[in-house]
C-alpha cells in the first residue's frame, strides 16, 4: 500500500505511516504502554497529529537559530526509558519492527519531543511566573483553595499560565506558518 499524506508544515509532508509510529512513540512515552500495539482509532490520531503538529511548530524558529540543544546523554536517557517501559528487549524489537522502524527513527521523535517542551519552556516559562501575592488573591477568591499551601496554589497557576501560554503561541504559529491537514484530517467543509 501507498503511504498517504495526512499532513504538511510549510511544504514539509507527514505520512500515515509516520503519523501512526510517532502517535505510538508519544503514547508509550506517557505511560500507555498498550497503544505500542494496538489498533489507534481515528479521535487518537487525530490527537496525535495536533501534537505532532505542534512540535514541528515549536522547533522551527529553534532549528533557524541551532538552539535548545539537548544536553549530553539526555536522549540516551529518553530512549532507555522508552525501551524499559516493554517488558522484554524482545517487545521492544517487536514494537520498532512492525513500524518498520529502528533506533535512529525513535532517537528521531524523542529528540524531536525533547527539543520542543524545551523550547516552548525556555521561551515561555519565565512569563508563566506567578507572584506570591497572585497566588494569595487567587486563594481568597477560591474558598475550595483555603486551606491548600500557597506555594501548591503558586506551583499550579504557573501551570495554567504555562499551558494557556503555549497554546497562545502555537496557535500564533500556525496563523503564520503553512499548515494543512490532508486526507481523513483535513477540515470539513460546513454544509451550505
Amino acid at each position: 500500500m501507498i503511504d498517504r499524506a495526512v499532513a504538511s508544515i510549510e511544504g514539509k509532508v507527514i505520512a500515515a505511516s509516520q503519523l501512526e509510529f510517532e502517535a505510538r512513540v508519544l503514547l508509550v512515552s506517557a505511560g500507555g504502554v498498550q497503544a505500542a500495539f494496538a489498533p489507534l482509532d481515528q479521535e487518537v490520531l487525530e490527537a496525535s497529529l495536533r501534537a505532532v503538529v505542534d512540535q514541528r511548530l515549536a522547533l522551527l524558529e529553534a532549528d533557524k537559530l541551532e538552539a535548545y540543544p539537548l544536553e549530553p546523554g539526555e536522549l540516551e536517557r529518553s530512549i532507555a526509558s522508552f525501551r524499559a517501559r516493554f517488558e522484554s528487549e524482545g517487545r521492544f524489537a517487536d514494537f520498532l519492527g512492525a513500524h518498520e522502524a529502528d533506533l535512529n527513527d525513535l532517537a528521531e521523535v524523542l529528540r524531536r519531543s525533547l527539543r520542543a517542551q524545551r523550547a516552548l519552556e525556555g521561551k515561555l516559562r519565565l512569563r508563566a511566573q506567578v507572584s506570591e501575592s497572585e497566588a494569595k488573591a487567587y486563594r481568597a477568591a477560591h474558598a475550595e483553595l483555603k486551606d491548600t499551601p500557597i506555594e501548591k496554589v503558586r506551583a499550579m497557576l504557573v501551570q495554567q499560565r504555562f499551558g494557556d501560554l503555549v497554546k497562545k503561541e502555537l496557535a500564533d504559529r500556525r496563523r503564520q506558518v503553512d499548515v494543512r491537514f490532508l486526507g481523513p484530517f483535513a477540515p470539513r467543509q460546513a454544509a451550505p
